[in-house]
């Protein structure tokens, strides 16, 4: 059904090494919702934002309270046939890189030997007074003992490891403290309203400098912080090919897009 799109694609890879950005549309075989495939982008979001979770103990309540169910099934992810294809795309030298928009970690699980996690990564969790890290393990770990019982993997799973919370169980919930000094912590991911740190940004732009095109796969390329990379792959006069569910974006910067689930089409490319 998408072959003459796949091959075109093929042919404009060919003998080019193209950077990836992919979005949360490359999770959703793994089990992790988007944010505005053609299932989701109706459903209202209200996601905590940067200021409100450092600012307000209740914000950082409602956000551990969700998180902690939704990573309870996040951290069992694996990678699906989409992340694989990326990786050996890589290793036969087609593929400079990933960007990823996504905080999940499956395409280092998949074996992805450069990637760029832009957004930062649900992994790791940072103390927000004395910067002490933590492996998101341990933090979970703490909230199971502080809040028996409440950990159970969420019957509906929002994007980034949120899950849905009754707001009457949020009240009862104890956020996780640092361990060294009590602090808040906050995990290692950039917040709607919070920006992405310069040294990834620039670490992200050389990538592209070096890349022959870009590929984006399963980002409607909405958010700014993905759509910029499209707009310098244009100002470097070379090629964007596109690879998602519907019109993004950056359709009319694109020399190829493929309108798929990508399931249907990253591994067919590989192998193409």
């Amino acid at each position: 059904m998408h072959d003459a799109a796949i091959a075109r694609l093929a042919d404009l890879m060919r003998g080019r090494r193209f950077a990836v950005l992919s979005g949360a549309g490359i999770s959703v075989d793994s089990g992790i919702p988007d944010y505005r495939g053609p299932l989701t982008r109706h459903i209202p979001r209200t996601p905590v934002q940067h200021d409100e979770f450092v600012q307000r103990p209740e914000a950082r309540q409602r956000y551990w309270s969700r998180a902690s169910r939704g990573y309870a099934a996040v951290g069992e992810a694996r990678p699906n046939a989409s992340h694989y294809a990326l990786a050996e795309l890589e290793a036969v030298g087609l593929v400079s890189g990933v960007i990823t928009q996504n905080v999940d970690g499956l395409h280092l699980a998949a074996g992805s030997a450069r990637v760029i996690e832009l957004h930062g990564k649900l992994r790791d969790v940072t103390c927000l007074a004395c910067a002490k890290t933590y492996p998101r393990s341990v933090v979970q770990a703490q909230i199971a003992r502080e809040n028996p019982g409440f950990i159970r993997v969420a019957q509906q799973l929002a994007p980034d490891g949120d899950a849905e919370v009754a707001v009457a169980e949020q009240g009862e919930f104890r956020a996780p403290l640092c361990g060294a000094c009590a602090g808040d912590l906050m995990p290692d991911v950039v917040f709607f309203g919070g920006s992405v740190p310069k040294d990834r940004s620039e670490a992200a732009y050389a990538l592209l400098r070096e890349s022959d095109g870009l590929l984006v796969v399963g980002s409607s390329l909405t958010v700014f912080s993905g759509y910029r990379f499209v707009r310098e792959a244009e100002r470097l006069g070379v090629p964007v090919a596109i690879v998602t569910l519907g019109e993004t974006r950056g359709h009319r910067h694109a020399a190829v897009a493929v309108d798929a689930p990508l399931r249907e089409v990253l591994p067919v490319l590989a192998k193409a």
